[in-house]
């Protein structure tokens, strides 16, 4: 069975509750208490969205955001109490698409996953001109738009869902500087987004793409205002 959410939390009542929530909004949710009740569920169920608490009990959501990371590329929000930057960052790092810190109000962490399940369902259906096969090039590196996807020096890595998403906003405004709050509105929804989270993505990104992610060639950081995408050298 396919459910559009499905929410990894060891807080039962908390769970039962944002699941039921989403249900009556329209948005088809289930929920975990544990990561083996997790992996068990995606074993025979499919989601579109992931929101995913670091302490599970004994378990740790980073250790079971890797595993899930190994087999599907959906989106991945974190949901915690801790608001530490180190937390933030590695979440982020290790394949997380988003941070949302507890307490939090449902009625906007519903709007988050809306307007996320809206940009997912699309990914695949792009708009920007490509070659025949769905591909960009960037230097070196080929953007497949169609299976998201990046190969450089013959090896294909994933793009996560808001690595791609942010890719393909650059490339649709290359050659122009794009202030942060415009990325945050675009892609997120929101201006209440971190820097952390976004300069994460965006490191991550060159990573993929240029030949030394800390002098990039293409992916520029405007200081004091936000990203350009060169278009030198790419097609």
């Amino acid at each position: 069975m396919h459910y559009s959410v499905l929410i990894i939390d060891d807080e039962k009542e908390l769970s039962e509750y944002t699941a039921k929530y989403f249900n009556m909004s329209g948005i088809p949710a289930q929920y975990a208490l544990d990561a083996a009740s997790a992996l068990e569920f995606l074993k025979d169920n499919t989601c579109s969205l992931i929101l995913l608490d670091i302490n599970l009990g004994d378990d740790s959501g980073f250790e079971l955001c890797q595993k899930i990371r190994q087999t599907t590329d959906i989106p991945i929000f974190f949901i915690s109490a801790r608001s530490a930057e180190d937390d933030m960052l590695l979440a982020l790092s290790i394949g997380g698409d988003d941070y949302i810190c507890k307490p939090y109000s449902l009625g906007v962490l519903l709007a988050k996953v809306k307007a996320e399940l809206k940009r997912y369902e699309s990914t695949h259906r792009s708009d920007e001109k490509t070659d025949d096969d769905g591909t960009v090039n960037i230097g070196d590196a080929v953007v497949n738009l169609k299976k998201a996807s990046i190969t450089k020096n013959g090896k294909e890595t994933p793009l996560k869902a808001m690595e791609y998403k942010i890719l393909v906003y650059l490339l649709r405004n290359s050659d122009r500087v794009i202030p942060k709050e415009e990325i945050f509105e675009k892609i997120w929804d929101t201006t209440f987004v971190g820097d952390v989270t976004l300069n994460v993505h965006i490191r991550h990104l060159r990573e993929k793409i240029e030949d030394d992610a800390g002098n990039p060639r293409f992916i520029k950081t405007v200081w004091g205002v936000g990203f350009m995408l060169d278009s030198t050298g790419t097609q």
